[in-house]
């Protein structure tokens, strides 16, 4: 089954919602209909949700809690998350938030997404606390799996130290999330990194490049 559900989920500071913001653009050039959910319950402060005026100047459906970009954080999940599920020519990106504690949210919703198809994407920054080598990155994958119930499907390489990032710092973190693809047999399904830290990248690295726009910022 050909899933157009992307779930993206990682721990704090892995940039995964700016991958999921990025992506959702990404996305929007190739299908009429792209929906990005706000599933991000435990950081209330870097979210998705804020870039919703970029999101939805390019068309773009967000979906968030009702308290999502307010002073109020409570940790209410939008009833509009089950039209995702009707939604058959759409891509859906859900910005899953806080590791394995964020992807709780996602249990309730495992009937669902087994029948209609899933990737669940793992970003990973390996220069952020509890993820700096495999097997920490290997023991954050199988917590998420069991908190979620859902089965991570893909690595993203998301190495950075923001505007500071070389090439170098996004090979080291790649030749690290390898080492995690051999020992899970999970594949790596894109490298990000910004136009600048791209420049010297080795052509391996290159063919799974996804380049990042910074579009986020703490409110």
């Amino acid at each position: 089954m050909k899933s157009n559900i992307y779930i993206v989920t990682g721990h704090y500071g892995s940039g995964k919602t700016e991958f999921s913001v990025n992506y959702a653009l990404s996305l929007k050039k190739t299908c009429e209909k792209v929906f990005l959910v706000d599933l991000d319950i435990v950081n209330p402060y870097f979210r998705s949700n804020d870039a919703r005026a970029l999101l939805e100047d390019a068309g773009i459906c967000v979906i968030a809690p009702a308290y999502a970009g307010t002073n109020v954080d409570i940790p209410v999940l939008p009833p509009e998350i089950m039209r995702i599920f009707e939604e058959e020519d759409a891509k859906i990106i859900l910005d899953v938030g806080g590791d394995d504690d964020g992807a709780i949210a996602l249990g309730r919703y495992k009937k669902y997404f087994d029948e209609s198809g899933y990737e669940l994407y793992l970003v990973v920054n390996t220069r952020r606390p509890l993820t700096s080598n495999a097997d920490e990155i290997i023991r954050m994958k199988e917590d998420i799996e069991i908190a979620s119930r859902l089965t991570v499907t893909g690595l993203i390489s998301d190495t950075n130290i923001a505007e500071e990032t070389t090439s170098f710092i996004v090979a080291e973190g790649y030749e690290i999330l390898e080492d995690v693809s051999r020992k899970t047999g999970l594949p790596i399904k894109f490298v990000c990194a910004t136009e600048k830290a791209a420049e010297h990248l080795s052509p391996e690295i290159s063919q799974k490049l996804f380049p990042i726009k910074c579009r986020i910022s703490k409110i």
